[in-house]
């Protein structure tokens, strides 16, 4: 006999415990926050596990090596899967937890807060608040949202000096002012970031357990793959370019195999990351700079303007608002280096940056903001690789988003033409050992590649790798590495 118990709070499922004693019971839990699930079976039971995330083995580090002197804090955009990944951590990692989500908590766990004089005291009111028994070295207490009760994230110095329990910290927008102005920042942290899900996480989620090694296997043998297997790995990296990186939007596609589903749950999040946009700035500005990030890489400029944004917005007042911006992880930046070389950010323009969002499949919904999913047949255009418009600022957020999670920070250099107004310009410039590796995306012509020639006799000194990043099949051909997009995360 199969009984199913469902427990609703706050209507969204959370976690799924199958118990069997004797008869089976299914239990579906549904707490606030985004399904990170994907299905797979065992015995007679459809069971439901987290989607596998690259950060779990960072956890495992800290706990093994760091979290008897320091909490772990993860920062990361909203709706990223921080509070989910922890959860299962806890879960998986420790014999009890308590996860306090400052966003949903009540007022009497907060209020534990206001006098951390007595820890014997403030651990037992919270044990008796969420009826769960905390065990000396075996338990671990989670902050979520942690920026939304700045005082809880002071407290972090005094309970890790305890040494009773373990820590973990989420949160975003952890670095502006109202969020940290009336506390200590405690050193005891040990910061890591969560960003989307990349390419190779998404093909887990989907149950694709051969792309990657196809690819993997294709870089080390520098061959190219073929027109049939290279359709088919383009077709899989250009429907992750759709669907993006975020595990909600991942979601929706994996139970309803539906593109404008999926297109409404990245417009859900766009508003919500436009709503947090309102907390840094009041006057809408870091939101327009926000909507602005398409139009500006589509017209090819060299540099984010900020006109495009707002009329007579000045570098100075855009800083403070873009480092916000920053520090909410919904976008990424790459400043142009001046003179290129091993050590890039010492030769950093601040001046001179791009934007990029933090996820593509949220940039392909922002540029087409304005147009109802049912007007705009750009998916299954882009599916099909029959889009007339350049695509090259696609690729360009798409590549920039996979650098970042591979650990780089972003850099573009630009050169003077002298025959024209029109600048040469690297898209992307990564180090590697001592030296550097220009990349330049295209989307169309990829044999012609001015920028690249220029860049590469002026620096060929310092070059160690050269890129094209295309939507053709892989070749090398005068020292240049012709890679096609998917195999950017692992080069």
């Amino acid at each position: 006999m199969l009984q199913i118990v469902l427990l609703l709070l706050n209507g969204d499922l959370r976690s799924f415990s199958p118990i069997t004693n004797g008869e089976k019971r299914m239990f579906l839990y549904f707490m606030s926050g985004d399904l990170r699930y994907n299905v797979f079976k065992e015995g007679e039971i459809n069971m439901l596990k987290p989607f596998k995330r690259k950060i779990y083995d960072e956890m495992l580090e800290w706990k093994e090596k760091r979290s008897d002197k320091y909490a772990l804090l993860i920062k990361g955009a909203r709706r990223v899967g921080k509070s989910t990944i922890v959860e299962e951590f806890a879960k998986n990692e420790f014999k009890s937890y308590i996860m306090i989500d400052f966003a949903h908590t009540t007022k009497e766990i907060t209020t534990l807060f206001d006098d951390m004089y007595n820890l014997d005291y403030f651990f037992l009111q919270l044990q008796q608040f969420t009826n769960t028994r905390l065990y000396k070295n075996e338990s671990i207490i989670i902050f979520d949202e942690v920026q939304l009760l700045p005082k809880a994230r002071q407290a972090i110095k005094y309970l890790v000096a305890d040494g009773r329990y373990k820590y973990i910290e989420t949160g975003s927008l952890l670095s502006i002012r109202k969020n940290t102005k009336d506390i200590l920042i405690p050193s005891e942290e040990h910061k890591i970031s969560m960003y989307p899900m990349d390419f190779e996480e998404f093909l887990w989620a989907i149950n694709d357990d051969v792309t990657v090694d196809t690819i993997k296997a294709l870089i080390e043998s520098k061959k190219p793959a073929g027109n049939a297997l290279h359709r088919n790995l383009m077709r899989i990296f250009r429907l992750y370019m759709l669907i993006g990186g975020m595990p909600q939007a991942i979601e929706t596609y994996i139970e309803n195999n539906n593109l404008q589903l999926v297109d409404e749950t990245k417009r859900e999040i766009i508003d919500l990351y436009e709503e947090d946009f309102i907390k840094i700035d009041g006057t809408g500005l870091a939101g327009d700079i926000y909507d602005a990030i398409p139009s500006n890489l589509y017209k090819n400029a060299s540099r984010y303007v900020l006109s495009s944004a707002r009329e007579n917005t000045r570098s100075s007042q855009a800083r403070e608002i873009i480092a916000d911006m920053l520090s909410s992880f919904t976008i990424n930046i790459s400043y142009r280096s001046n003179d290129p070389n091993v050590g890039l950010s010492l030769e950093k323009d601040i001046d001179h940056y791009k934007l990029f969002l933090s996820d593509v499949g949220l940039f392909i919904t922002l540029a087409f903001k304005d147009k109802n999913y049912t007007e705009n047949d750009i998916y299954n255009k882009l599916l099909l690789d029959k889009l007339e418009a350049n695509l090259g600022y696609v690729y360009e957020n798409a590549v920039a988003q996979m650098l970042i999670a591979k650990g780089y920070n972003l850099f573009y250099h630009t050169m003077e033409n002298e025959s024209s107004n029109h600048l040469y310009e690297i898209d992307f410039l990564i180090s590697s050992s001592n030296k550097i590796c220009p990349i330049e995306v295209k989307s169309g012509n990829y044999r012609t590649h001015k920028s690249l020639d220029i860049f590469s006799e002026k620096y060929k000194k310092r070059i160690k790798e050269k890129y094209v990043v295309h939507a053709k099949d892989y070749k090398y051909e005068n020292g240049i590495h012709y890679i096609p997009i998917y195999m950017v995360p692992f080069i």
